[in-house]
């Protein structure tokens, strides 16, 4: 058994010398964190490698370098890299998840490369996956790949992680494909985020668009829960806390200093990109500059940006103004012995990054939006026992965890501003005391720890998902209960109607039995072995309209009236509604479009099935906040359903009208039908010799499970030859 890792890219750099390619590993956070996953498994990386190659040999002779360390390239197009990579994961998902809409390119071309690419980097881990197998799905450029592969091999754990921020649904909602992409994630087992609030976005997203509920943290499809999640990324902390200690960094930072001279640094470190707040950040200095004369030739900013798609318009439009902002800072500010802005357009080495770090007196960290910002974390670590001061924008994931560092917003320029003097007038005591809380945090939670959470998590709703698959009705299930049925000699038979022998309806007057459903409970009623009854929540009147012809008995309200032998019975007194109750429902109503009271004799039900998932969410919780006070008041019981709210008599269930069912015969079969949380009443007063079925979401307490209600029918037909 294996864990198979698959990202957009493997976590090598290929370089070709002399024609022959040379194979070197990334020491990236990533590759990092995944390669020193401690597992017994055998661990595979599956990704592009980086460069298009169309020669056959050459394509074999890299294959054949990358089998010996597990990894497994995806050679792409180039019309595929432009339109996949360029096209649509960077041109429309990545300016989306970082709110900037403006910026979003779409067309046709870069949706279907997008669903090629998916299914390419499908068709190649599926060479390779086993069942019992772990695929790790890395990041937004393969958000199509946990559906594919789910869809091709069930006996498989599948995580999803998404490293950059998940956008709020009003933005998310603006994607055309965005119903195709949520379907797509919902393929994992597992699907995290860095932050709690990206998880949420995802949540009410999936609610909007899809219609799915997610309670605490689990989304109940049809056949298994997916679990929803945040891990915050780390770093290799000893590494970067450590780095200082290596003779060739000390090197790198004694040129540095002399190189800076003594001046207090402010460390700016950022790929090209317009998500990264450069040209704010370089505003909040100008205030500064101007604000504070007392700090000209005393205090410089080193501003490292590295090269990235900078020949894309926008990325190069960008390069243009940092170019040009940096050149009027330093053209009305520097001295003969003071340049205010230092600038590097490149990338640094390791040695030199962390050099730098240690040297750093500030580390200016404010990004207009970002998934985690690893920048900020390994700043920290860097520093060791040397004081500092970590800035961070609030729009980092980070910042979760570094509440210890100074918060700014990176769109209000005047809060670089006043951080940058909070930074630099900071006692040393204060600083080491600060600094140390933030090593503390990072040096808990490093890249090792979050992918050991990441598949140790997954691990568990494997098992959890595999116990509820055991309760999906197999056709070995189905003999077994086919046989018992066939052997006995009394039979109780309990169904709930909605949902369960009808499928529901936005206007619950449509759910009226067919023609099949009524043939299929006269024939079972005729067997004189049979006691076939409908436990429903469905007023007295529409039951005996419906099934008042059949000889089959019918229990009303949840029990409060049931049928026998023709007659109906009262187990209450009607209820006279008190004016509060039916006065916060009538308001609820009211405010409410598509949603509607049905007043029964001993209930009162709101239905909101064709409500907007969104606002029916929020009215629902407001009516059980309002309902709470008058409902105890009067003893009277408030029951969340199937897109429905009930209040009614605590006095009387599913479970007590099924409780008098048993009292009156002794049976040797028993089956009970229901897809509610009304339902479990039924089922949990039942033996644990009988035959408990759930339809739709899995039950704990229901022994089998039908995923879906168009199954029942047929269900019954082949177990009891009807």
């Amino acid at each position: 058994m294996k864990i198979i890792i698959i990202s957009n890219r493997l976590p090598l750099k290929i370089v070709e010398e002399k024609n022959e390619f040379k194979l070197i590993k990334s020491e990236g956070g990533l590759a990092t964190g995944l390669g020193s996953l401690v597992t017994k498994r055998e661990k595979h990386w599956l990704g592009w490698p980086g460069l298009h190659i169309n020669d056959d040999d050459k394509k074999a002779e890299i294959d054949n370098q990358m089998e010996d360390l597990n990894f497994h390239p995806v050679y792409l197009t180039p019309s595929q890299i432009k339109n996949y990579y360029e096209g649509y994961s960077n041109s429309t998902i990545w300016p989306l998840c970082h709110y900037f809409y403006s910026y979003m390119g779409s067309n046709n071309s870069y949706w279907e490369a997008y669903k090629e690419v998916n299914a390419l980097f499908c068709e190649a881990a599926l060479k390779i996956i086993e069942p019992g197998d772990i695929v790790w799905i890395q990041d937004y450029q393969l958000m199509l790949l946990p559906a594919m592969i789910r869809e091709k091999i069930q006996d498989v754990s599948i995580g999803y992680f998404h490293h950059i921020p998940f956008p709020s649904y009003e933005m998310f909602r603006v994607l055309p494909e965005r119903a195709e992409i949520l379907k797509g994630l919902l393929g994992a087992d597992l699907i995290a985020f860095h932050t709690y609030d990206y998880m949420r976005h995802f949540v009410s997203a999936v609610y909007r668009v899809l219609g799915h509920e997610c309670v605490l943290d689990e989304i109940q499809l049809e056949d298994r829960i997916v679990e929803v999640d945040a891990f915050p990324m780390g770093i290799n902390y000893n590494l970067f806390h450590d780095a200082i200690l290596r003779p060739e960094v000390q090197e790198k930072a004694k040129q540095l200093r002399e190189g800076f001279g003594n001046n207090k640094l402010i460390l700016s470190v950022d790929r090209l990109d317009y998500s990264k707040g450069i040209i704010q950040r370089l505003k909040g200095f100008i205030k500064f500059l101007k604000h504070n004369p007392q700090y000209h030739g005393k205090v410089s900013l080193v501003m490292i940006v590295v090269p990235s798609r900078d020949t894309v318009d926008t990325y190069a439009k960008l390069k243009t103004r940092i170019n040009e902002f940096i050149g009027g800072i330093n053209g009305k500010y520097s001295t003969l012995s003071w340049t205010p802005v230092y600038y590097f357009y490149r990338a640094f080495s390791f040695e030199e990054l962390t050099a730098m770090y240690h040297l750093a007196d500030i580390a200016l960290v404010t990004p207009l939006r970002d998934g985690m910002n690893l920048v900020a974390k390994e700043y920290i670590a860097a520093k060791r026992d040397k004081p500092g001061v970590l800035i961070l924008s609030e729009m980092a994931g980070a910042v979760i965890e570094l509440s210890d560092a100074i918060i700014v917003n990176p769109n209000n320029t005047k809060e670089i501003e006043d951080g940058i003097i909070k930074a630099l007038e900071m006692p040393v005591n204060k600083q080491l005391v600060k600094l140390k809380k933030l090593q503390e945090i990072v040096s808990t939670q490093t890249v090792e720890q979050w992918a050991s959470d990441f598949i140790s998590e997954l691990k568990t709703i494997k098992d959890h998902n595999n116990d509820r698959y055991a309760k999906v009705i197999d056709n070995n299930q189905v003999e077994i209960i086919q046989n018992s049925y066939k052997n006995a000699s009394k039979r109780l038979i309990i169904f709930d109607y909605d949902g369960t022998l009808s499928p529901f309806y936005k206007d619950p007057t449509e759910a009226y039995p067919r023609e099949d459903l009524l043939k299929l409970l006269a024939k079972l009623s005729e067997d004189p072995k049979n006691k076939v009854i409908i436990n429903s929540g469905r007023n007295s009147e529409t039951l005996d309209k419906w099934f008042g012809e059949l000889n089959i008995g019918l229990a009303a309200e949840h029990g409060v009236y049931y049928k026998e032998n023709g007659v109906w019975h009262s187990n209450l007194q009607e209820i006279v509604w008190d004016d509060e109750v039916m006065n916060i429902l009538k308001h609820t109503t009211k405010k409410t479009p598509y949603s509607k009271i049905e007043e029964k004799k001993t209930a009162l039900v709101w239905h909101y099935r064709a409500v907007d998932t969104w606002l029916a969410d929020l009215r629902v919780n407001q009516l059980i906040k309002e309902l709470i006070n008058p409902c105890s008041r009067l003893n009277l019981q408030i029951m969340r359903g199937n897109k429905v709210i009930e209040i009614k008599s605590s006095d009387y269930n599913k479970g007590s009208e099924t409780l008098r069912l048993m009292s009156q015969d002794k049976y040797d079969f028993i089956m009970a039908i229901g897809d509610d949380t009304t339902d479990e009443d039924m089922f949990a007063v039942l033996p644990s010799d009988s035959v408990t079925i759930k339809v739709g979401r899995i039950s704990d307490i229901a022994k089998y499970n039908l995923p879906a209600q168009s199954l029942v029918t047929p269900f019954l037909k082949r177990i009891t030859g009807a």
